[in-house]
C-alpha cells in the first residue's frame, strides 16, 4: 500500500529514535541511582510491600513476579544497555522484526519500574515516555519508510501534551487569563535552574508577552500539526523553540526534552537520507501497525473526552500500560515559595540553645547563597517531592516519616540522595526536626550586597524534634 509509508520523514524518524533512546537512557540512570532509598527493600516506600497490596492487573510489572534490589538494579542496567544500543543505532542493523523487539525491551522494563514506583513516579513525563516509547516500537527501521499511521499518532500525542497544558491553564488559575502568572512562576516553580533568577527579574511586560506566546503555542499551534507541509513543520519548530525556552528557565526533568523529541518526528526533511528506491513494507508489518493504531485510537476516547471536559484532569494514565494518557502542567500557580528545611542535632535532649545543622538537598533551594544548578533532564525525585511537601503536609504523609527515620539511622543510600549531610553515617543525629520557610528571590541590589540569590523567613514548625522511636511510630 503506497499510502502506508512516508519517505520524506526518513531522517526525522532517525533523529527521533536516537533522541528518544537518549531520554530512555537518562530515565534508567535516574532509576538505578536513586531506587534503593526510595522504593528498595529498605526504602521509604518498599516495592515488596506495594506489590503485596496491588494486583498485577492494576500494575503490570516484572516486579510483581519477583523483587530484590539486585534484580531491580539488573533491570535498570539492562535498560541502560538497551537504550545505549539504540542511541548507537543497533536497531538499524537488525531485521525489521528484530528492531521492533529491541524497541519493546526498554518499554517493558520502564513500565515495570513506573508501575511499582508509587508517588515517586507519579509524574506526567513518566507516562509520556511510555506512550511515546510504545509508538517507537512500530516506527520501523531502514527496511521500510516510516508508517504514516504511527507518524499521525505521534502528532496526536504532541497535540494532547500541548493543547491539554493550554486548556488546563485557561480553566485553572485566573493569572493565566490575566497574563500575570509569570510574575510568580519562575520563583515558585518546583526546582529553579541557574537562569531562573534572571527570568524572574525580566520586566513585567515581557512576562505578559511570555504568557501570551505560551497560549498561542499551546492553544493554536497544535491544530496546525495536522495541516499540510510546510505548515506542520513550522508548527513543530515553534513548539521546539518554546520548549527550549522552558529548558533555560527551570528544571522540569525530561518533560521538555521528550516534547522536543516528539516534535522532531513532525519535521519534513524532504526525504533526506532515504534510499533512491525505498523498500516496501511487508504485509505482516502493515497488519501489526494497523492493529496497533486501531487499539490506540479506541483508547483515545477517554483522553479526548477529558480535553473537552470542564473537569479536565492532567497527568493521568487511563490504562495500566500507559498507552494513551492525559497531560498538562501548572493549572495553578503558587504566589509564594515555601520550603521545608530539615535539620538535625547531636544533643540527646534538645534545648532552646541546641545547635541544629541543616541537611542540604541537591536541587531544591536551601542555603540562600547557593545558586541553583541545572539537573534536567535528570530527575531528582526526592527534591521534587519536597516541593510538594511544602505545599501541603498531606503530600508527604506516606514517605516523610520514613525519610526522617533513615536520616536518624544514618542510612547511606538515603544520604546519597542529598548534596550534603552535616552528620556522617557512623554518627547520625539524635533528633531531626523540619521547619517551613518562605523563600523569595533577592533583588539586584540585595544580590550585589549579600551575594545571596534567596532571602528566607521562618513561617512555622513543619515537624517537631523527633528521635528514632517516635519517627518509627509515625510510619
Amino acid at each position: 500500500m503506497q499510502w502506508f509509508t512516508a519517505d520524506q520523514y526518513w531522517l526525522a524518524r532517525l533523529v527521533f529514535q536516537r533522541a528518544l533512546a537518549a531520554v530512555y537512557l537518562v530515565a534508567f540512570l535516574s532509576a538505578v541511582l536513586q531506587f534503593r532509598a526510595l522504593i528498595g527493600e529498605r526504602g521509604m516506600l518498599p516495592v515488596p510491600r506495594y506489590v503485596e497490596q496491588v494486583p498485577f492487573r492494576r500494575a503490570p510489572s516484572l516486579f510483581q513476579l519477583h523483587y530484590s534490589d539486585r534484580f531491580f538494579a539488573a533491570v535498570c542496567w539492562a535498560g541502560c544497555g538497551c537504550a545505549a544500543a539504540l542511541v548507537a543505532g543497533v536497531d538499524g542493523l537488525l531485521p525489521l522484526w528484530g528492531a521492533m523487539l529491541l524497541w519493546i525491551v526498554p518499554w517493558v522494563l520502564y513500565l515495570s519500574i513506573v508501575n511499582v514506583g508509587q508517588t515517586w513516579y507519579a509524574f506526567g513525563w513518566e507516562s509520556l515516555l511510555l506512550e511515546v516509547g510504545f509508538l517507537a516500537v512500530f516506527l520501523g527501521n531502514d527496511e521500510t519508510a516510516p508508517p504514516v499511521l504511527v507518524l499521525f499518532l505521534l502528532r496526536w500525542v504532541l497535540f494532547r501534551v500541548e493543547f491539554g497544558a493550554g486548556l488546563i491553564k485557561m480553566r485553572g488559575d485566573a493569572c493565566w487569563r490575566k497574563l500575570t502568572c509569570l510574575y510568580f512562576h519562575h520563583e515558585t516553580q518546583p526546582m529553579p535552574g541557574p537562569l531562573s533568577w534572571f527570568f524572574h527579574h525580566l520586566p513585567k511586560p515581557v512576562h505578559r508577552m511570555e504568557v501570551a506566546a505560551n497560549h498561542f503555542t499551546q492553544l493554536v499551534v497544535p491544530v496546525l500539526l495536522f495541516t499540510p507541509q510546510p505548515i506542520a513543520t513550522a508548527a513543530a519548530c515553534l513548539m521546539i523553540a518554546t520548549q527550549l525556552w522552558l529548558v533555560l528557565s527551570g528544571n522540569f526533568s525530561w518533560l521538555n526534552w521528550i516534547t522536543i523529541v516528539v516534535a522532531l518526528s513532525v519535521l519534513d526533511f524532504g526525504g533526506v537520507g532515504a534510499p533512491a528506491d525505498p523498500p516496501g513494507a511487508p504485509l505482516w508489518y502493515e497488519v501489526v501497525v494497523i492493529a496497533a493504531t486501531a487499539l490506540l485510537l479506541g483508547l483515545s476516547y477517554r483522553p479526548a473526552r477529558n480535553l473537552v471536559s470542564r473537569r479536565q484532569i492532567m497527568n493521568y494514565a487511563f490504562d495500566p500500560l500507559h498507552l494513551v494518557n492525559a497531560y498538562g502542567a501548572f493549572g495553578s500557580i503558587s504566589r509564594v515559595r515555601m520550603e521545608v528545611v530539615v535539620e538535625g542535632t547531636a544533643d540527646t535532649l534538645p534545648r532552646h540553645d541546641s545547635r541544629w545543622l541543616e541537611y542540604e538537598f541537591k536541587g531544591k533551594p536551601g542555603d540562600v547563597r547557593r545558586w541553583p544548578r541545572q539537573f534536567a533532564p535528570y530527575h531528582l525525585r526526592l527534591d521534587w517531592l519536597m516541593w510538594f511537601a511544602a505545599l501541603s503536609p498531606a503530600y508527604a504523609r506516606p514517605w516523610f516519616g520514613p525519610l526522617v527515620e533513615r536520616l536518624l539511622d544514618g542510612d547511606r543510600d538515603t544520604l546519597r540522595l542529598l548534596r550534603r549531610s552535616p552528620f556522617p553515617p557512623e554518627a547520625p543525629p539524635a533528633y531531626i526536626r523540619a521547619r517551613l520557610y518562605r523563600y523569595r528571590y533577592t533583588t539586584w541590589r540585595e544580590l550585589r550586597e549579600t551575594g545571596a540569590c534567596w532571602e528566607r523567613t521562618y513561617v512555622r514548625e513543619f515537624m517537631p524534634p523527633t528521635h528514632f522511636g517516635s519517627a518509627a511510630q509515625r510510619r
